[in-house]
């Protein structure tokens, strides 16, 4: 049985439904690196987040050496079907769609399914912020 209220509560934040909103448009997982630099934010921030988030059974995280990948749950229940559903038609104002670009371009950045920095001269540094610049 799904807690209804845990996952509303998790909703009711702008940066939660920003990172859910980049994982409802995704079938991959995502690095919390690739999340950090769609959203701009520090990564004790989005860890905390997605902690919520998946306390709250919306989202899962699979650790893949040193980093961690996270994924919808959106096949996890006809609620989390709808609800990312919804997330993905609805919450189509500016700002989460430049966040959407954003992951976008920084998942094209990857080296064989893996998270990297997207410049050529730091391509050995794995899972790190892509240049403002």
């Amino acid at each position: 049985m799904h807690n209804y209220q845990e996952a509303f509560k998790a909703l009711g934040d702008k940066t939660r439904l920003r990172i859910m909103r980049l994982l409802s448009i995704t079938d991959r997982q995502v690095c919390v690196c690739e999340i950090m630099d769609a959203l701009q934010r520090p990564q004790y921030q989005i860890s905390k987040h997605l902690n919520i988030l998946k306390h709250a059974k919306l989202v899962e995280g699979e650790r893949k050496g040193t980093w961690v990948y996270y994924s919808s749950l959106r096949k996890h229940s006809s609620f989390n079907r709808q609800l990312f559903k919804l997330l993905k038609e609805q919450l189509c104002e500016a700002e989460f769609l430049k966040d959407a670009k954003k992951l976008e371009r920084r998942l094209r950045l990857r080296d064989g399914g893996t998270c990297v920095v997207g410049f050529a001269n730091r391509a050995s540094s794995k899972c790190a912020t892509v240049d403002a610049s």
